[in-house]
């Protein structure tokens, strides 16, 4: 397994496009639906770093939410693009924090904003210390 040294990039932008069993009878996207989308944000900002979770855990580092707070502004639709913007805000010795911008590019207007805390654990759920590879070079 090749970990990178340092992750160089602390944002990126993932295209989703909801679709039909993500929706109510509206179609509207769900409530529910949108901690999902965080996580693709997360897995996207990882890969855009060289990394994935399976290298990760194979490593013995996991990360399990601690913290998840979400501002619901505007409903979301079936089957429209939406960018979601995630950034990584902190790496500390056992958490890492991010914050998230669910948008609809047609017309700028933000959907949901977010921020998470994740907890870095071993392979039995006890805290461990954030490896090195995981903070920005400085």
């Amino acid at each position: 397994m090749n970990l990178p040294k340092h992750t160089t990039l602390q944002s990126c932008t993932t295209i989703i496009q909801p679709r039909y069993s993500e929706t109510d009878q509206g179609g509207v996207v769900h409530h529910s639906v949108y901690p999902v989308y965080f996580e693709m944000g997360r897995t996207e900002l990882l890969r855009a770093n060289g990394l994935a979770y399976k290298d990760l855990e194979a490593s013995g580092v996991f990360f399990v939410i601690a913290e998840l707070n979400i501002k619901y502004r505007r409903p979301a639709f079936y089957d429209e693009q939406l960018r979601l913007e995630t950034t990584c805000t902190n790496v500390s010795a056992s958490k890492v924090e991010h914050s998230y911008k669910l948008i609809r590019p047609s017309t700028g207007e933000i959907l949901a904003e977010a921020q998470s805390v994740l907890a870095c654990v071993d392979e039995k759920g006890k805290i461990r210390r954030m490896p090195e590879f995981m903070y920005p070079p400085e």
